[in-house]
C-alpha cells in the first residue's frame, strides 16, 4: 500500500504520547488502542495526524480541509459523551465525501441498540435470549415471561461498562435493585435478559460486501472459583491484575470440531449481514453444554489494540498487526456510501 494521509480520530481524552515512558500500566489502559493505532501506522510508513474530538464537528471540517486526508481512521465511540452519537461521526464524513474505516453509520446505530439487534435477529429466526427493556423515569414492573436467573446491563453502553456479578440476579427484588441502579449510575435504557449458561464464543469479523470470518475465540476463566459465573465483567474485560490473578484469557477456541467451529463463523457472517454491518465487528455468543448457540451482541468497531480480540483472532488466522490495519484501510478506501458496500 501507499503511503496515506490518515487522519485518525478519537477521544479528546484518548490522544496518545509519543512515547510510553514513564506511563503506568493503568495510564495506557486508556489509551491503549489509539496508541497502538498511531504508532503502527507510522511505522507502516503513514503521515498519521491523530485528532482529539468531543462535541464539535467543526474540528473534523477543518482538519479536513487544512490537511486534506486520504481516508480518517475512526476509533471514535462516543460524541459529546454520548455513545449513541458515534454513528452520527461516520455520517458526517460521508457528507464531508471523506473515506474512513469502520462500520457505517446504519450499522453502527442497529449495533448498539441491543434490543433492536436481537428483534432483527429473532425475526430471521437466529437464537438470542429473552429479554426486556427498562426505560428510565417509567416504573420497573419485573416481566413474567422471563426466567430466572437474568443478566442485566445497560441497553446501548459497550466494553462491558456497568457489568459486575451483581449483574446476574436470581429474583424480583435484585432485579429492580440492579435496574435501578445502573439507570442511575449510566443514564442510560436497561436490558435484562435470560441468563444462558455455557461457554462464551468470540467471531471476529471484517469486511464489506464480502465479509471473512477469522479465527473463533474463546473467553477462558482457568482459575476462577466454580461457584462465580463465567461472565465479562469490567474487572474480567480491563483488570489485567485480576486476568492474571484468574486465569482469564481470550483465546482461539480450542475442542470445537471442524463442523462447530465453521457453524460459529457462518452465523457469524450472516448476523454481520442482518445488521447491515461493515468495516469489522465481533459477535459474541454463549453455547449451551447441548449445543445451543445463543447470541448475545454484535460489537461494531470492537476493540482493536495490538493484542485486543480483533488482533489475537487476525494472527491465529496469520494475519499480523500491520496487516491488520492495511486491510481495514483498504476496505475503507473500497467502500461506497450509496451502495452501502
Amino acid at each position: 500500500m501507499k503511503p496515506l494521509r490518515i487522519l485518525v480520530l478519537m477521544h479528546v481524552d484518548l490522544v496518545p504520547p509519543a512515547s510510553l515512558k514513564g506511563y503506568t500500566e493503568k495510564e495506557i489502559g486508556e489509551w491503549r488502542t489509539e496508541y497502538d493505532v498511531v504508532t503502527t501506522l507510522r511505522e507502516m510508513g503513514h503521515e498519521v495526524h491523530p485528532l482529539g474530538l468531543y462535541d464539535d464537528m467543526g474540528v473534523i471540517r477543518r482538519a479536513i480541509e487544512e490537511w486534506k486526508p486520504d481516508i480518517a481512521f475512526n476509533l471514535l465511540e462516543e460524541f459529546h459523551g454520548n455513545s449513541l452519537f458515534d454513528h452520527h461521526v461516520a455520517s458526517y464524513l460521508e457528507l464531508m465525501q471523506v473515506p474512513y474505516t469502520g462500520c457505517n453509520p446504519r450499522g453502527l446505530m442497529l449495533a448498539h441498540d441491543k434490543a433492536l439487534a436481537k428483534k432483527i435477529l429473532s425475526f430471521h429466526r437466529v437464537r438470542t435470549p429473552n429479554f426486556a427493556v427498562f426505560a428510565r423515569g417509567r416504573p420497573i414492573r419485573v416481566p413474567k415471561k422471563l426466567r430466572f436467573p437474568m443478566f442485566i446491563k445497560s441497553l446501548v453502553e459497550e466494553g462491558s461498562y456497568g457489568i459486575a456479578q451483581a449483574s446476574i440476579v436470581s429474583g424480583a427484588e435484585k432485579l429492580v435493585e440492579r435496574v435501578a441502579f445502573l439507570q442511575n449510575k449510566l443514564d442510560t435504557p436497561v436490558i435484562a435478559e435470560e441468563y444462558i449458561e455455557g461457554r462464551e464464543f468470540y467471531m471476529a469479523l471484517i469486511g464489506n460486501a464480502r465479509v471473512d470470518a477469522l479465527t473463533v475465540l474463546e473467553l477462558v476463566f482457568e482459575k476462577l472459583p466454580e461457584d462465580v459465573p463465567r461472565i465479562a465483567t469490567r474487572k474480567v474485560k480491563w483488570d489485567w491484575q485480576y486476568q492474571k490473578q484468574y486465569g482469564i484469557d481470550v483465546k482461539p477456541a480450542k475442542d470445537l470440531a471442524v463442523a462447530e467451529s465453521e457453524a460459529l463463523r457462518k452465523l457469524g457472517k450472516r448476523i454481520y449481514r442482518l445488521l447491515d454491518l461493515s468495516g469489522y465487528a465481533r459477535i459474541d455468543v454463549r453455547v449451551t453444554t447441548g449445543g445451543e448457540i445463543y447470541v448475545l451482541e454484535a460489537n461494531a468497531n470492537p476493540d482493536i489494540s495490538l493484542g485486543g480480540e480483533m488482533c489475537i483472532a487476525a494472527e491465529a488466522a496469520g494475519m499480523k498487526y500491520p496487516a491488520l490495519l492495511e486491510k481495514i484501510l483498504r476496505l475503507g478506501l473500497g467502500y461506497d456510501p450509496q451502495l452501502r458496500r
